[in-house]
């Protein structure tokens, strides 16, 4: 991939002042970043989604439609992708690859769709194959209904777990008082599928009657961010709150994430949703921000590149236009630094095959992190 400018940052802004300079374990934080970023990929105007094929290449999605390959400083755009219902938030959306993919070659697309009898559009998840610069053995594994002509809170990522399960997110489609509490409706849901798109005979809701047997968890608002934990193989996701009650959940079978019913966050116009922050039944956030951040995208650092950022948590911050690197202790966040501040609004973030931290920004591109 062809080398840009190359900027280097030397900062740390702490953010929660309940987190010192050493956790509540006494491990001492390091408070001096040191690296370079270097722009890889020009001209993106929003890099929803990154893949990142066995010869070092990336797959990115443009929000508008568009899959993009870049290989050695050149782009192509792949055709055959499907028909895209571009309105408000939604559009072509995440990209990620089959855990196997070296020996299946299957990519999976989570995109906006108006497939279906209703008006507007619902988010769709499909599987094909790359051969050359096009799309081909094109297979729609689900689409969410109905359709509806809001342009709000389409998800989506994609996620594969150790056992590869596909797990994939459906915000509430801006529905907030039917559709999150509710098995047998679409969004406000964490879906979980065999990798061919058949639902898992152990899913939590299979007998339920009426019930949208995909679904593996519920009461979410609007979530972007899914990633894999490191060592514990746990699903994390992050999500959008209204104004405020932005949160972070690890995903567990069946649970209730309580979205509308508790929230941390109120209206936009400065009134109450609900007075509750705890009910029994509805899981607790890992960790909530408040006021939003906006967040999108996530990844936990494993590589060799980052060895004082290594088991953290980072996510980008679409509202102040930062990257956030969060330090997790017992499932709990004991320390927040803001990195990147006022790069732009960062859509995505992604640890490439390579060990280096790939980061998308809106009107931009993808910048790479170089640890100096």
């Amino acid at each position: 991939m062809k080398k840009s400018a190359i900027v280097t940052y030397f900062f740390v802004v702490m953010l929660t002042s309940s987190c010192a300079q050493k956790s509540d374990k006494g491990i001492n934080i390091p408070k001096t970043i040191d690296f370079s970023t270097e722009l890889v990929v020009k001209n993106i105007q929003n890099p929803w989604g990154m893949a990142f094929l066995p010869n070092g290449s990336i797959l990115t999605t443009e929000k508008s439609g568009k899959l993009l390959h870049f290989n050695n400083g050149k782009s192509v755009e792949i055709l055959g992708v499907p028909d895209i219902y571009v309105r408000g938030q939604g559009g072509l959306m995440d990209i990620e690859l089959h855990p196997n993919y070296n020996n299946n070659k299957w990519l999976y697309l989570s995109f906006s769709s108006s497939e279906g009898n209703d008006k507007g559009g619902n988010t769709a998840i499909m599987r094909a194959k790359l051969s050359g610069n096009k799309l081909v053995e094109k297979e729609l594994l689900y689409k969410a209904s109905p359709n509806t002509s809001r342009g709000q809170h389409f998800g989506s990522r994609i996620e594969f777990d150790n056992s590869g399960f596909l797990y994939f997110s459906v915000g509430d489609r801006g529905n907030r008082d039917v559709n999150p509490q509710d098995v047998t409706r679409d969004g406000g849901k964490i879906y979980r599928l065999n990798a061919d798109g058949s639902i898992p005979t152990d899913n939590p809701f299979v007998t339920a009657t009426g019930a949208k047997t995909a679904i593996f968890s519920y009461g979410h608002r609007n979530p972007q961010g899914l990633a894999k934990h490191p060592d514990t193989g746990e699903l994390w996701e992050h999500e959008h709150g209204p104004r405020g009650g932005d949160e972070i959940n690890i995903v567990q079978k069946g649970k209730n994430y309580g979205w509308p019913v508790i929230t941390y966050g109120i209206n936009y116009s400065g009134t109450k949703i609900t007075s509750e922050t705890t009910k029994i039944g509805m899981e607790q956030p890992t960790y909530q921000w408040t006021p939003s951040i906006a967040p999108s995208g996530m990844t936990f650092v494993t590589s060799e590149k980052y060895p004082k950022w290594k088991g953290n948590l980072l996510v980008g911050s679409l509202a102040f236009q930062y990257l956030e690197r969060l330090i997790i202790e017992e499932n709990k966040v004991v320390y927040r630094e803001k990195l990147l501040d006022g790069m732009g609004r960062i859509r995505n973030v992604r640890q490439a095959p390579d060990g280096f931290i790939y980061v998308g920004v809106e009107g931009k591109g993808i910048y790479r992190l170089i640890p100096n």
